[in-house]
């Protein structure tokens, strides 16, 4: 059931842990860009700090987009694994059922009445729709929710995870990007290249590791 799962989030963490390896190293001074200006002159990037500034701000998009693929992709795996082994609705645990009833609450008769064959199997994957799940919301309160809700652990070792504060930032400074309630250059200024890679290791250390090794 997880194979694609976990084959999804190792490439999105590696694509993740590689633009915060070459952040760190923009910030640092370890690594340089130029650009040519209009008279043919080469300039370095640290030359253009808000370039710097927006930079870091696109990196908490990017730890979003990991975050709520990740959490999206566990939910659809659940329900492709319960039509896989063709689990009717009595068979499912009480959470579950409720989910399913959500679900169906959402959904005309029209829009579902040609998809069922036989109600108590077609019932559970008919009525899910993975674009209903989260809408920029996620984080560790979340997350903790959408456990019990699912019925899946989500027991972490606090010292390693912050008890999920982390996710919050990440979710918050995503939203006042997406939503424009702050600019890029804010964003990026509140907030340093090593503080962000620090976020991309708690979120995806193995995806960091595998950028390491091969940048």
């Amino acid at each position: 059931m997880t194979s694609g799962l976990v084959q999804d989030f190792n490439e999105r963490s590696i694509e993740v842990g590689k633009y915060f390896l070459f952040l760190r190293g923009l910030e640092n001074g370890d690594r340089q860009l130029t650009i040519q200006t209009l008279d043919g002159n080469l300039k370095s990037l640290r030359e253009y700090s808000d370039w710097l500034k927006t930079l870091k701000a696109s990196g908490f998009i990017l730890l979003y987009n990991l975050l709520e693929a990740t959490m999206r992709n566990a939910i659809q795996a659940i329900f492709d694994e319960l039509q896989a082994k063709g689990v009717s609705y009595d068979q499912i645990r009480p959470e579950l059922k409720k989910i399913v009833l959500k679900y169906l609450n959402k959904r005309s008769p029209d829009e579902i009445f040609s998809k069922i064959t036989d109600i108590s199997l077609d019932i559970i994957t008919v009525c899910f729709d993975r674009e209903d799940l989260f809408s920029g919301n996620i984080d560790g309160q979340k997350i903790r929710k959408t456990a019990q809700d699912y019925g899946f652990s989500y027991q972490t070792n606090p010292r390693q995870t912050n008890n999920g504060i982390d996710l919050f930032t990440v979710k918050t400074n995503r939203n006042d990007l997406a939503h424009g309630l702050k600019s890029f250059a804010e964003v990026g200024r509140e907030h340093s290249a090593n503080e962000l890679t620090n976020f991309a290791l708690l979120f995806c250390s193995y995806g960091y590791s595998q950028a390491g090794s091969t940048s």
